[in-house]
């Protein structure tokens, strides 16, 4: 897993309209907030990323980006995005790559069934949140964050970090 200090690793993913976008495209120009989450619909992701797109005008008074990964295909981010008014782009992570390179690609835990049938282990993104400096720095790496009230947790990060 990542931590404070680490240099982000670099990816080009395509957004919902398949344009491509670059973490280096950002480097010494905005800093970046880099959610991953695990499914475009699910209530959780839901409430995520519409509250990242609801606040996207105070991380721009921190001079944010924020963008959200998951490994959804480019056409469910964009019925994703449309039906739920969300404004912040959504990379499509298809093959996992970048996941795992920020190490959000992880084992879950097998249920009671799963186990006892000795089932195959399930992976899965584990909801992250990275915030990366304009030098390409990583200044926080959270690993399962709630998100409930996560948006408000990171903007009060920014403000401490004196972004």
């Amino acid at each position: 897993m990542l931590k404070p200090g680490n240099t982000a690793p670099l990816f080009t993913l395509p957004d919902a309209d398949m344009a491509p976008v670059r973490l280096a495209d950002f480097r010494g120009k905005h800093n970046v907030v880099l959610f991953f989450y695990s499914k475009d619909g699910t209530p959780s992701c839901i409430l995520e990323a519409t509250d990242f797109s609801d606040h996207e005008e105070a991380f721009q008074k921190h001079d944010c980006i924020a963008l959200g990964i998951s490994r959804d295909d480019c056409l469910k981010h964009a019925e994703f995005r449309d039906q739920h008014g969300i404004s912040v782009p959504l990379l499509s992570d298809a093959d996992g790559s970048v996941c795992r390179q920020y190490g959000v690609w992880q084992e879950k835990e097998a249920n009671e069934t799963e186990k006892a049938a000795g089932g195959p282990k399930r992976f899965g993104i584990v909801r992250s949140t990275f915030i990366i400096d304009k030098r390409g720095t990583l200044l926080d790496a959270l690993y399962g964050v709630n998100p409930k009230g996560h948006v408000a947790d990171i903007l009060h990060r920014l403000k401490e970090l004196k972004l």
